[in-house]
């Protein structure tokens, strides 16, 4: 009987990675291509869409070549990848505006005017704290007109890359659900473009994509697509997921009240739900289309968490000749004698600003601190940060949810890795965190999208659930949980008081 094999492309900032999936969920070939980037200027970073694509198709050719003959037993092939961003094309699909992704800031006068205007639209209706899509063609309409009026669609990375592989015109190009909510142009929960948004800012709506469900064959690859990467033609394009979305259905969060906390570069604590239930209180957390059609993740992400970390090893911890792993090793070391709240030292770890709430004025700071603290004080005091504040967005989301009983987090990232930080969160949060057995969640979840597509898992919620489990717990501790308590009530506390000194401090800075 032949295999049945899935391929998953995974459309990061950096790289792309794509793999091949047997129906038990292993890996049986991988690759990655680095994406070109061009950085003339403060705040502006620029990703040609055709580079970008020759990324992705010599990344589709080393797999292929690495699986020979049974690369002819692909039967799809899905999406995953960044979710926020921009992309301008013409009706042949050339590439007009570039790849604009988050960290091109060249919109933000258009994106803070516009959160001032529409900040409750784009919360309760698009289920955003702060959109991409929405001010990034504003921008783009006001200051490069020329170009502008060549643009047919406005698309996400993913819906491009469909776009040229396939077999369909521009006007039948598509937008997975997933992808909607950091639009900003969304009524996420209806499934449409929302047309009252849209006319606030300025957007034609024929120029929208067709939205479509995570598990929608949106095409099939064409001839000269298939030779220049070594598979056949005719392979079904299935839309796919975000990697946020693609990670919680490959780590199995798909029924409500599960919990993972993605310990990454952007770490982000989400969770499965049913029901649309905006914070309109806090906003502490976004809303985001599951994989799962009908399925809700709310999630809260803090901006360069992990960044943070690996800023403060290469600035003041790793010395010439010592490796990475062992200056983070090194710190975990002696992070293990020093106590809860590290003497006194306490620290506010968000470096590029408060995602959820959106507070972009917020940026790092150390107090409490004298001649008796050390580097790993310091190190063990932003991580204790960044805790306390995903613990304020799992509170937000059990007020909101009362009924999820929300007691386990699964664990990705390279945090999990930490002998520290799963324990340290389990204490602060007392919930019991779980390392899972894979780290390539949002691939695996990709191809689940894909075996559904094509019929081979009829079920997604149970070929999640049979391919993912943990391999070790951390359990809470009741009394470092008492004092987890105090420290943490008192970084909630100091993140609202410093608010108006930091709009102070960024004030002054600016004026020089």
């Amino acid at each position: 009987m032949a295999e049945t094999l899935f391929m998953a492309i995974d459309l990061g900032t950096s790289f792309i990675k794509t793999g091949v999936y047997a129906e038990d969920s292993e890996c049986l070939a991988a690759a990655m291509e680095p994406v070109r980037d061009y950085r003339p200027g403060p705040g502006i970073f620029i990703q040609k869409g055709e580079e970008l694509f020759a990324s992705v198709l010599a990344c589709m050719k080393k797999v292929t070549e690495q699986l020979g003959d049974r690369a002819g037993n692909i039967a799809a092939i899905s999406f995953t990848g960044q979710m926020s961003g921009f992309m301008g094309v013409d009706e042949n699909w050339n590439d007009i505006t570039t790849w604009s992704c988050s960290l091109d800031s060249r919109y933000m006068p258009y994106a803070q005017r516009q959160m001032k205007e529409l900040k409750d639209a784009f919360y309760i209706t698009g289920g955003t704290n702060f959109p991409q899509m929405a001010p990034k063609s504003e921008w783009f309409r006001k200051e490069f007109p020329e170009e502008s009026a060549k643009i047919r669609k406005y698309l996400m990375i993913s819906g491009y890359v469909i776009g040229k592989l396939g077999d369909i015109s521009v006007e039948e190009s598509v937008m997975d659900r997933s992808y909607t909510q950091w639009t900003g142009l969304a009524d996420v929960q209806a499934g449409k473009w929302s047309e009252e948004i849209c006319s606030a800012v300025g957007m034609e709506p024929d120029k929208l994509p067709k939205i479509v469900n995570s598990n929608t064959i949106c095409a099939h690859l064409r001839q000269d697509m298939a030779e220049q990467t070594g598979l056949k033609s005719g392979i079904p394009l299935v839309s796919g997921a975000g990697d946020k979305a693609a990670g919680c259905l490959g780590a199995a969060i798909v029924h409500p009240g599960d919990l993972i906390f993605e310990a990454g570069s952007y770490g982000a604590v989400s969770c499965c739900v049913k029901e649309w239930r905006p914070d309109m209180e806090e906003r502490r957390y976004d809303m985001i289309p599951s994989a799962v059609p009908g399925d809700f993740l709310i999630e809260n992400f803090i901006t360069g968490s992990g960044i943070t970390l690996d800023w403060f090893i290469d600035t003041f911890v790793k010395e010439k000749n010592m490796s990475l792993k062992d200056a983070f090793s090194g710190m975990e070391d002696e992070m293990e004698s020093i106590p809860i709240g590290c003497s006194g030292l306490m620290s506010v770890g968000l470096l590029s600003g408060s995602s959820m709430p959106l507070i972009d004025s917020i940026h790092g700071m150390w107090m409490g601190f004298d001649w008796s603290h050390s580097k790993a004080h310091f190190y063990k005091s932003l991580m204790e940060s960044l805790t306390y504040d995903f613990g304020l967005s799992l509170e937000r989301m059990k007020a909101m949810y009362p009924e999820y009983e929300m007691s386990r987090v699964s664990t990705i990232g390279g945090g999990a890795k930490s002998r520290i930080w799963p324990q340290m969160c389990a204490d602060a949060h007392r919930k019991i965190y779980g390392i899972l057995n894979r780290e390539d969640v949002a691939m695996w979840g990709a191809c689940i999208l894909a075996g559904n597509a094509v019929g081979i898992y009829p079920d997604i919620r149970k070929a999640a659930d049979e391919n993912v489990w943990v391999v070790k717990e951390f359990i809470p501790d009741e009394e470092r949980s008492v004092v987890y308590d105090k420290y943490g009530a008192q970084y909630d506390r100091c993140f609202h008081a410093m608010s108006r000194f930091y709009n102070e401090v960024c004030g002054i800075a600016e004026e020089n």
